[in-house]
């Protein structure tokens, strides 16, 4: 499973809070999105365009289980790379069906804008020449992306409608 695009680069300790703000549950759906990212990066969601790459450095996703990573999809980032996610955020990433992968040292090594490949199920990262490996995601995790997230996997199963 492939993924490239343009790199956005955000720091360490990157939380739920972050990504998902307060104000978004005063929001309609279609609007919180818009607010990603909005206390330490004001406009940042209104540059993204579908398709771009998140590089984040450690703890990425920190904080509560709030649907941080639906922002982040709506918004039309197809991956998130960081050198450490949070258990829950990587999990809930994956159900939301949003890639999502662990490479230690990645946020040191890209270029905000610099153009990103990686496999998700080989593990690694290319980007302004240099291959960083990380870890691979395990292949029922990829089949849920592949699907769609979680609950289309489990219709296409048959187990909802």
């Amino acid at each position: 499973m492939r993924i490239a695009g343009r790199a956005w680069v955000v720091g360490d300790d990157i939380n739920t809070d972050l990504l998902y703000p307060a104000t978004c549950f005063r929001l309609p759906p279609a609007e919180r999105r818009w607010q990603t990212l909005s206390a330490n990066r004001p406009g940042w969601a209104r540059e993204v365009r579908p398709g771009d790459v998140l590089v984040a450095g450690s703890n990425f996703g920190m904080g509560s289980s709030r649907p941080a990573a639906d922002n982040l999809r709506d918004l039309g980032i197809r991956l998130v790379v960081a050198d450490s996610i949070n258990g829950l955020f990587f999990r809930t990433a994956i159900n939301t069906g949003l890639p999502i992968l662990e490479v230690p040292g990645v946020s040191r090594s890209v270029r905000e804008g610099s153009r990103l490949e990686a496999d998700l199920t080989e593990g690694w990262v290319r980007t302004d020449g240099r291959e960083l490996q990380g870890r691979p995601l395990p292949p029922f995790l990829a089949r849920i992306l592949e699907d769609g997230g979680v609950l289309a996997r489990l219709a296409k199963q048959g187990y909802i409608d």
